[in-house]
């Protein structure tokens, strides 16, 4: 499901004193199917972007099309639950939104919001609890018997259960440890994967932009200034740091490599394994005489 964004503005408290201009002139092409990353400063208008792609917040000027379905500035909208149904958010903490007696009744509670039989709930729950890496006995049990990371899981549990087409993604990391961290990254790239999900992550990582991201757009000060690829974007390290933002580490370590191998390495993504892996087969060959 293809997502248009064209020249997209936001105020918030329109005609009133405290009258805030959030985003401006945001125009974008978010490819079915693709990973992508939204960068930024706090205030730079990542979150209020996600907003805009479930109907949460309405455009005060310019549209998005999310599919075959537009949201435009002066439009009154209609029936934006099955807009919020194919377009699952993952908030920050999202742990903090369950409130059902089980793991079952609280994964259940958003397809049964849909329209879906209790039956059929169940059944989406026991698969979607499987997609986060939990067993089926978890079900029963109450989620506030569960550690932190294993809250997180079941909330992100019950957004899966509605089985989105788009995944939106805010600092959905924010508060784990590194091990956490990493494994819940990697259980979202495999849902992308596996689901081919149109993902979009927002996140202060450079190093998780640089590794899953197909794309990133890069806010400043309420707008897009940079977008592409990681490779095309994290080359212009120059205007990243203009905006108070650095390269990741991995970039560094490529770059590092090529001016002491006077090499290029050519990738597809941004990741430690792959930079040696090139390096080696550049290696072998040269053994081998070729």
């Amino acid at each position: 499901m293809d997502i248009t964004i064209e020249n997209l503005e936001h105020r918030y408290q329109v005609h009133s004193p405290f009258e805030r201009l959030a985003l401006y002139d945001v125009n974008t092409v978010i490819q079915s199917g693709s990973y992508v990353a939204v960068i930024g400063h706090t205030g730079s208008g990542k979150s209020t972007i996600l907003q805009h792609l479930n109907g949460l917040l309405k455009p005060t000027a310019g549209s998005i099309t999310i599919g075959d379905r537009t949201i435009s500035a002066n439009k009154k909208e209609k029936n934006l639950k099955t807009l919020r149904k194919k377009v699952g958010v993952v908030f920050q903490f999202p742990e903090h939104q369950l409130f059902e007696e089980t793991v079952e009744k609280d994964i259940c509670f958003g397809p049964i919001n849909f329209g879906v039989s209790t039956e059929e709930a169940k059944k989406k729950a026991r698969h979607a609890i499987q997609m986060v890496g939990l067993s089926e006995d978890f079900l029963e049990k109450s989620p506030f018997d569960l550690s932190g990371g294993q809250m997180r899981r079941v909330a992100i549990a019950g957004i899966l259960a509605m089985e989105p087409e788009v995944l939106v993604l805010d600092e959905p990391t924010a508060g784990l440890d590194p091990r956490g961290r990493s494994e819940i990254m990697e259980m979202f790239y495999k849902l992308h994967q596996e689901q081919k999900l149109t993902t979009i992550l927002v996140t202060h990582s450079m190093e998780d932009a640089a590794r899953y991201a197909d794309q990133i757009l890069v806010m400043e000060k309420g707008t897009i200034k940079l977008q592409g690829s990681a490779e095309e974007v994290f080359s212009n390290s120059e205007r990243l740091n203009q905006m108070g933002l650095d390269v990741p580490e991995v970039v560094k370590f490529k770059r590092l490599l090529e001016q002491r191998l006077g090499i290029e390495i050519p990738l597809s993504g941004l990741s430690i394994d792959e930079i040696i892996n090139h390096v080696g087969q550049v290696f072998n060959r040269r053994g081998a005489g070729v």
